[in-house]
């Protein structure tokens, strides 16, 4: 079979809920993806930050591979011998009382929402079923019924009503209209990214999510971070929120928790909150299982081990300062923190961030337009200087075949 065949074959026996670009991966390794036809390419995408450690990382696989021959799924309706060594674990790592495991970062989110509003009735005293949770203009939370409630992207929600209502919008990086917003006593939450990813990577002004923070705490309001794709080192930090010295009071990870290697995500908080819920009350089949546990605590440990934060940090720095010395009339803005960034980029002659990424894919470098005129860079935070430097000559050879 041929590239067309492959893609063919998806079109004809798959949803058409994705449109991705024209490349057909077989095999990765770190930085490194091959299609079918054996060309190499940077993947600078890292499946939107889940792959922050590198494509089958070997000790993450040794993880996946020495559990799955031992034990992979109990459920929760029995204990197993891994469950509380991943709680433990993660208690540490990140430093709250308890973690809830899910799956998916939509799933996460739900347990986040679940969680504010059942404390908002339980502890604040909010009368039943009137929280309300503040949420940001330009959000991307997931795709359940629920998250695009709140979502403000017509792609997501446009034809799928009626909505699931408990939701405020506001600007983001607003904090006047946030302050406003929070004078409503029946406000449980605010939901925010520390940077928006999905919605071409918009980074707030350095005081934000401080102020945000405080008026929250003012108000008795729960601050709720996600940070399923800027957590995890992506943002030259363990999580973005530390950039400004700021605890969420719901912590909402995934992607990298695993390294791509095996769906896992997780919602952290205190006793306060997390003991909201009882038995019964929330749950998943898979959330928790010995396999993911085992998979999650392999990814994080080679986080720290190979001080990824710091190589985000540095190499994040030094690329956007690449990007910028690019002479190119197509690139309008470059912004992002750490290895999460992204390039606006004007048309040119009826040309698009779409035909800029399909040249990139033949020069060797793939990434994915966001919202038609934003490109997203993000790859493994394992790649070296060499390695960056060198994409940052292939985006640069690529935007010169359009001048």
């Amino acid at each position: 079979m041929n590239q067309q065949d492959y893609i063919n074959r998806e079109d004809q026996f798959g949803a058409h809920n994705y449109h991705p670009l024209p490349v057909v991966l077989d095999r990765g390794e770190g930085i490194f993806v091959w299609d079918t036809d054996g060309n190499k390419y940077y993947d600078f995408l890292s499946a939107y930050s889940a792959v922050n450690q590198g494509h089958c990382h070997p000790k993450i696989i040794e993880a996946l591979t020495t559990q799955a021959a031992k034990l992979t799924l109990t459920s929760r309706a029995f204990y197993n011998n891994v469950l509380g060594e991943f709680e433990e674990y993660m208690s540490k790592y990140f430093g709250y009382d308890k973690v809830l495991p899910m799956n998916t970062g939509a799933e996460a989110d739900e347990t986040a929402i679940k969680l504010c509003r059942k404390w908002a009735y339980e502890k604040k005293g909010v009368t039943e079923n009137m929280a309300k949770i503040i949420v940001c203009d330009g959000n991307f939370h997931g795709r359940t019924i629920t998250i695009i409630s709140m979502s403000t992207d017509p792609d997501s929600y446009k034809g799928f009503g009626p909505y699931t209502p408990g939701f405020e919008v506001v600007p983001y990086n607003d904090i006047d209209a946030l302050a406003q917003a929070l004078d409503d006593p029946h406000v449980a939450g605010f939901l925010v990214e520390p940077i928006q990813g999905e919605a071409g990577v918009f980074v707030p002004e350095d005081d934000y999510l401080k102020k945000a923070y405080d008026l929250c705490k003012q108000h008795d309001v729960l601050f709720i971070a996600d940070e399923v794709q800027t957590g995890i080192a992506r943002t030259g930090k363990m999580l973005a929120c530390d950039h400004v010295g700021i605890r969420p009071d719901i912590l909402i990870l995934g992607k990298a928790v695993s390294g791509g290697v095996y769906p896992v995500s997780a919602v952290m908080a205190d006793d306060d909150i997390m003991l909201c819920i009882k038995p019964g009350e929330h749950g998943s089949t898979y959330g928790g299982n010995p396999l993911g546990c085992k998979v999650a605590m392999a990814a994080l440990d080679v986080i720290k081990d190979e001080n990824l934060e710091e190589n985000a940090e540095r190499l994040g720095q030094l690329f956007r300062d690449e990007l910028n010395k690019i002479d190119s009339s197509m690139i309008e803005l470059v912004r992002g923190k750490g290895l999460l960034n992204a390039v606006v980029i004007k048309p040119k002659d009826g040309k698009t961030a779409w035909d800029v990424c399909m040249a990139m894919k033949e020069n060797g470098l793939i990434a994915k337009p966001t919202h038609g005129h934003i490109i997203r860079f993000a790859p493994p935070l394992v790649i070296n200087e060499k390695q960056l430097l060198e994409a940052v000559e292939i985006i640069k050879n690529t935007l010169a075949q359009f001048e």
